[in-house]
């Protein structure tokens, strides 16, 4: 078992060298799991629903523990409270639910060209229920992909957030949780954030605050693919707001936007500190072979392939890791 940052890699976990070999296994243990399950392995597009301008998200978590005990540096904070919270998390329970309602724009995905993010897809929905079975879980099923114990004290970025979902269900496990996407994509996070979060606005953040340790950034990746590095500061600044787990889920679909991608994963990693963890639906194998080509090609990276079996074989999880050069 090895730590990159926030991430725990089991010792299931296979480093990817070969581009060609990883699509080979990927796809064959795809084709042979819709055999086994007598699909054809369509999916469909990958909503949740897209008719729909408010959906009601639950994601109910078995034999659970709350979580370990987070400490805010805060001077209202008392000895006390502090003592009364440890207690508390050593009390087993059973189930937990946890409850968001998710606004989508749902005539901005046939308005605007290109906009995907507008609506909810599935693959936030079983990667939340994943992180979140493993964190609150007393006995895990499977290999745990983050550091619980000290996942507290991590800032994760994700790229693509879309509807915000992800940033709602992981950002109470977190120190700081930053949800990016492009510039039309901000006001539906920001409605979704404020609506569960009520307290919750732009100029509101407070570290480890539950709802208001949220920051909602624009940032495209044409933008910083195309900028100096001068200018690359000026759209996010990773001295000022190192990252400590890079996140993305389910934005591999159309190969225009691998080289951009790469650029912007690249430049915002800091080396040694920053994990990457990409989680994508497993469409269309040349885009998803490109990306491979395109990541491994990129100096003093490292890739891992993380154990799929809780979330099934048409999702690929990766692991990158950027070693100082």
């Amino acid at each position: 078992m090895v730590s990159r940052g926030p991430i725990i890699l089991s010792d299931e976990c296979e480093q990817v060298t070969d581009p060609e070999e990883e699509i080979f296994i990927l796809y064959s243990e795809l084709l042979s799991d819709n055999a086994s399950n007598k699909t054809d392995g369509f999916r469909g597009l990958g909503y949740v629903d897209s008719h729909k301008d408010v959906l009601e998200i639950k994601f109910e978590l078995k034999n659970v523990l709350p979580p370990p005990p987070v400490v805010v540096a805060s001077p209202n904070r008392t000895r006390k409270h502090h003592t009364k919270h440890h207690k508390s998390a050593n009390r087993p329970t059973s189930e937990k639910t946890v409850e968001i309602e998710l606004i989508q724009d749902k005539t901005a995905l046939h308005s605007r060209k290109g906009d995907t993010g507008s609506v909810l897809w599935k693959a936030s929905i079983d990667f939340g229920q994943l992180i979140l079975q493993q964190y609150y879980a007393a006995a895990p099923t499977g290999p745990i992909i983050l550091d619980r114990d000290n996942l507290h004290t991590y800032h994760i970025l994700e790229l693509g957030a879309g509807t915000g979902l992800l940033s709602i269900a992981l950002s109470p496990l977190v120190r700081h949780y930053t949800a990016t996407d492009i510039g039309p994509l901000i006001p539906l996070i920001r409605k979704n954030v404020a609506h569960n979060f009520p307290d919750w606005s732009p100029n509101s953040f407070s570290p480890s605050e539950k709802g208001k340790n949220i920051s909602v950034e624009e940032l495209d990746w044409l933008a910083i693919e195309a900028a100096s590095p001068v200018q690359k500061a000026k759209i996010y600044n990773t001295e000022e707001q190192p990252i400590d787990l890079l996140l993305v889920v389910d934005c591999l679909y159309h190969p225009s936007l691998i080289p951009p991608f790469l650029a912007t994963v690249d430049y915002l990693t800091s080396p040694e500190r920053t994990a990457v963890l990409i989680m994508s639906e497993l469409r269309a194998e040349d885009v998803m072979r490109d990306f491979l080509h395109g990541w491994l090609s990129m100096p003093s990276w490292e890739i891992w392939r993380v154990p799929n079996s809780d979330i099934g074989k048409n999702y690929v999880i990766w692991v990158g890791w950027k070693m100082s050069s």
